[in-house]
């Protein structure tokens, strides 16, 4: 397979595709534990959405306390769904203050990192 032969050549993304490849079962059989594999590996080499899907999984399994640290990890990447997760938790009585802040704190700080002028300027230019 083409994503597999990627992944072998340092694809970070690959890993993210065989990953919803093997949770879906879409092209292979069906193995939630093997994509999760390709997932935490795609995460440890920094792919965002491969963090969030190990929370995703944590939550999955009841280990609130695990996707939480997932989810703080890829919201300081720039992932808004993170911080959205950490804060239905929050709002629930389950997550903490501190960890919804540190998400929030995080995820500002990523968006602001690649803000631009430049980027702002096209944006003002494209919804004129």
């Amino acid at each position: 397979e083409l994503f597999t032969e990627a992944a072998e050549l340092g694809s970070i993304e690959a890993l993210f595709d065989l990953g919803n490849a093997y949770f879906h079962g879409e092209g292979v059989q069906q193995d939630k534990g093997k994509a999760n594999e390709f997932y935490k590996e795609g995460a440890m080499q920094g792919h965002v959405e491969c963090r969030y899907n190990l929370g995703q999984a944590e939550i999955r399994k009841g280990d609130l306390d695990r996707a939480v640290r997932h989810w703080v990890i890829s919201a300081k990447m720039g992932h808004e769904n993170s911080v959205e997760n950490i804060k239905k938790l929050f709002t629930a009585g389950v997550g903490t203050k501190d960890q919804y802040m540190e998400a929030l704190r995080g995820y500002q700080n990523a968006v602001e990192e690649v803000k631009s002028h430049d980027r702002d300027e096209v944006k003002r230019l494209g919804s004129t």
